[in-house]
């Protein structure tokens, strides 16, 4: 009996270091994907921060001609798109001809057109996807039946 009683309170104790193991492993989990949600922007933000820094510089030039600003204004976007494309935020913009997809595309209207019905034939607003998930997607005009 004695050796039973002995058995039954190591048991307890396993069990109850196991329980609290558990506890502890799960409260840890929570607390990583916390940090990562807090922080999950990070990287994104860091990666937007030399666009800022140009823009802020562009706004010193008081007296920037129209070219200057023009430069100026196509190497931000530049900028702009690089760290996009490094977070994978990518553009949808379809080229004429491509078949309409309404997974990725939106018709704002059907126009009368020498191709093919239902494709596309010009981008009003570009689309953009992120991690292969649609963010907007492309505002576009599809062609009519004949």
């Amino acid at each position: 009996m004695a050796e039973l009683k002995s058995k039954n309170v190591e048991l307890a104790d396993s069990y109850l270091r196991a329980k609290a193991e558990a506890e502890n492993a799960r409260r840890r989990a929570e607390e990583e994907i916390a940090k990562a949600r807090k922080f999950a922007v990070e990287g994104f933000a860091e990666s937007l921060l030399p666009v800022t820094d140009s823009l802020e510089a562009g706004l010193q030039i008081k007296d920037a001609s129209a070219e200057q600003i023009r430069t100026g204004t196509e190497a931000t976007l530049k900028q702009l798109k690089s760290a996009l494309e490094r977070n994978r935020v990518l553009e949808i913009a379809p080229p004429a001809g491509t078949k309409f997809d309404p997974h990725q595309h939106q018709a704002i209207s059907v126009v009368p057109a020498e191709q093919e019905a239902n494709t596309v034939v010009g981008v009003l607003q570009k689309g953009y996807l992120i991690a292969d998930r649609v963010l907007r997607p492309a505002l576009v005009t599809v062609a009519a039946p004949k």
